[in-house]
């Protein structure tokens, strides 16, 4: 079958007809008429007025021939609310959180940081494929995820693990999904890292950059739609802001009113390129007031500044059904992957200075402590802890089977097409000959 439509518009009403085609039926033809053409947004100027009515601009007439310079402007501040050594710089800027919250904070990134190294040595081990570290933007996950409510769709990049964490992804989830192994929620079928949870409304992560932001945008027109009570918050990197899907995702987010919270982690690099190299701009915020989004920048390193900025924003977009951009500077002190040399592009004092001076973790530690919240023996026995669970982990993860090899025939359809169900047979009976050349023992056994 096939459609054709002819669309014809006149000055107060735009008419469709469509028309459907079956190979051996008569063409049925059905005419749509849309609403009113009712443009209201289209200003009609008045006699004793001189402004520009153009569509699509606010502006005012000049005679003066002068273009705007990036020069000329000042960068977009960095909201903080502590210093560097933990200190909070204004009262009124508290966060307000409790002791206890303020401990879970900081025991996540924490338990982040000991499975980051845990499982970056063991892909160097062989013993997984493939690792990204968080090291560094800590601060940004745990941050902007106790300012969310668990509602609220989280559609990430690929290094957002401490969202997950905080909303009660378990160790030994993240653990069999690394590995890939039976209990893995994705049965195997990603690579590692590719974390996603329906139960945590966290969709699950796509390889290609900033695919997941044009569906954050969609998804949040329909939950506009719905009228739900929530949010949906796309995290994403300054490079993957050179996509063209972000572009179009910002642009549609804006036009449509969503109620969506486009989180920029700006760590530095693009795996090896620099900012300078990936835009001359003052970073990704300067793009949210061109596209008509209310737009922050925030210390990334500062939990506190990242919580009050997440929680104001989420407010703006549920309450007043508005997108929010917000640019979270940080720096990515690990390095991009395991695929990755970052010393071949940046310097060891560089990386040193961000991990010893300006970390998210240590600048926690520090208002804990001048806090009385936190001490040493706190600090060595959680230490010992967290490993040990970690580890725990890890040991039964390794353990586990791979899924059935029967799995990458699923999921496909709703249930196995003929030519699957074909390929499902054949596979099963080459396996059955030649099992001898196959680690048959290390999977769980084929389906019937």
């Amino acid at each position: 079958m096939a459609f054709r439509g002819v669309l014809r518009c006149t000055s107060f009403i735009r008419h469709f007809r469509c028309q459907y085609v079956h190979p051996s039926k008569s063409t049925v033809s059905r005419h749509i008429s849309a609403t009113p053409l009712n443009r209201t947004d289209v200003a009609i100027p008045s006699d004793d007025e001189d402004k520009p009515q153009f569509p699509g601009s606010k502006s005012a007439f000049t005679e003066k021939l002068e273009f705007l310079s990036p020069d000329l402007y000042d960068g977009i501040p960095v909201y903080r609310v502590m210093n560097r050594n933990g200190e909070v710089i204004d009262s009124s800027q508290d966060s307000g959180l409790d002791q206890d919250t303020i401990v879970k904070m900081y025991k996540t990134m924490t338990l982040l940081n000991t499975m980051d190294k845990i499982l970056y040595e063991s892909q160097r081990q062989g013993r997984i494929s493939f690792y990204m570290t968080n090291y560094g933007e800590e601060g940004t996950h745990i941050g902007s995820a106790a300012a969310l409510d668990p509602r609220d769709l989280i559609f990430g990049q690929y290094r957002e693990a401490g969202v997950l964490l905080w909303r009660g992804f378990r160790l030994d989830d993240a653990m069999n999904q690394c590995y890939g192994n039976a209990a893995d929620l994705g049965k195997g079928k990603q690579m590692p890292v590719h974390y996603g949870s329906k139960e945590l409304n966290f969709y699950t992560i796509s390889s290609p950059l900033a695919t997941q932001m044009p569906h954050a945008s969609g998804a949040a027109y329909a939950i506009k739609r719905a009228g739900m009570d929530i949010c949906v918050v796309c995290y994403f990197g300054e490079g993957a802001a050179s996509e063209g899907d972000a572009h179009a995702a910002f642009n549609f987010a804006a036009t449509l009113d969503v109620p969506a919270i486009f989180f920029c982690r700006n760590n530095g690099y693009a795996i090896s390129t620099p900012t300078k190299d990936q835009y001359r701009g003052d970073g990704i915020a300067i793009r949210g007031p061109a596209y008509g989004m209310t737009t922050i920048r925030v210390d990334g390193n500062d939990v506190f500044a990242v919580y009050n900025v997440v929680k104001e924003a989420r407010r703006i977009a549920v309450e007043e059904q508005r997108p929010v951009l917000i640019e979270a500077m940080t720096y990515r002190v690990g390095h991009h992957s395991t695929s990755d040399d970052s010393s071949a592009y940046r310097s060891v004092d560089e990386v040193k200075y961000w991990d010893k001076e300006d970390h998210p973790i240590g600048r926690l530690r520090k208002y804990m402590t001048h806090k009385s919240y936190w001490d040493e023996d706190q600090e060595k026995q959680w230490k010992q802890e967290c490993r040990r669970n970690v580890m725990q982990e890890f040991a039964k993860a390794e353990a586990l089977k791979k899924p059935s090899p029967s799995e990458m025939m699923l999921d496909v359809y709703d249930s196995p097409s003929r030519n699957l169900e074909r390929q499902m047979e054949e596979m099963k009976r080459h396996v059955e000959e030649y099992k001898e050349h196959y680690p048959v023992s290390k999977f769980e056994p084929m389906k019937d």
